[in-house]
């Protein structure tokens, strides 16, 4: 008899198995704007912001100087509303996750954490810009009855560059919003003091003459309003993104290794 031999089969390791694909950016930012859209509270925000606009067109209708009843001032008074609410917007994105007790899920199904906070930002840029295009409609409206009821008498011309910045304003506001959240990752703290520490270092810039000039750099209230009028200069910007490294930046990077950090139960 001839014996036969034969070579075991060498077990498959189980690295090389088939892994699940991760799923693409562009389905993780559809999945977090349907966490802000698809809430009662979500939706409530997103009405109020929107309605914010629209509150405004009356007041600048009875309000204001006929000659500056224009479409471009129309434009500016309804980012008022949007520019207030689009960082609550960005912080509840965030602090949800954990208030509602869903980040167990989420970051389950998807554990580089990395990649859903870049989700939640796109998704609040995708929501500002649609909410921003939404104001410049209703400022449109508003110019038209304006024109109707012969109460309006300003031009009728936007420049290109206004809706840049009308743009850029709502992407910044949604995005501090969103740092805020991922820095102190509760809802209510959040909102305090993102509303809390820039006014008060206003207060104290516009107060202490020795810090007059840091607060003309750091106070974004300042540098953002800056931008907002035509003919913006070099150190305008320069002060913008000064300012925005301190209130934007350094909570969004601080808040990115905190999320990364913070055990999830």
């Amino acid at each position: 008899m001839t014996a036969t031999t034969t070579t075991p089969t060498a077990a498959v390791p189980a690295a090389s198995l088939d892994e699940p694909t991760r799923p693409p950016l562009p389905r993780l930012v559809r999945v977090e704007i349907r966490k802000m859209v698809d809430t009662r509270s979500g939706r409530w925000l997103l009405a109020l912001i929107a309605l914010s606009a629209v509150a405004m067109m009356p007041v600048m209708l009875f309000a204001a100087p006929r000659h500056e009843q224009s479409l471009a001032e129309m434009v500016s008074a309804a980012q008022l509303g949007i520019a207030l609410l689009l960082p609550v917007l960005g912080i509840l994105s965030v602090t949800t996750e954990w208030s509602q007790r869903t980040s167990l899920a989420t970051f389950t199904l998807v554990p580089d954490r990395h990649r859903v906070a870049a989700a939640k930002l796109a998704a609040g840029w995708a929501l500002a810009l649609a909410l921003a295009a939404a104001s410049v409609l209703v400022a449109v409206a508003g110019r038209a009855v304006g024109e109707v009821l012969n109460r309006s008498g300003g031009s009728w011309e936007l420049a290109p560059e206004q809706l840049g910045k009308v743009a850029l304003l709502a992407l910044i506001s949604v995005s501090m919003g969103v740092a805020f959240g991922m820095l102190f990752m509760n809802t209510p703290l959040a909102i305090v003091l993102y509303f809390l520490l820039p006014n008060l270092w206003s207060a104290i810039g516009a107060m202490v003459s020795k810090l007059e000039r840091a607060a003309g750099w750091l106070d974004t209230n300042r540098t953002m309003g800056a931008i907002g009028d035509p003919g913006v200069t070099a150190g305008e910007w320069t002060r913008l993104a000064v300012s925005l490294a301190v209130w934007l930046l350094l909570p969004l990077v601080v808040g990115l290794v905190r999320l990364h950090r913070r055990e999830v139960k």
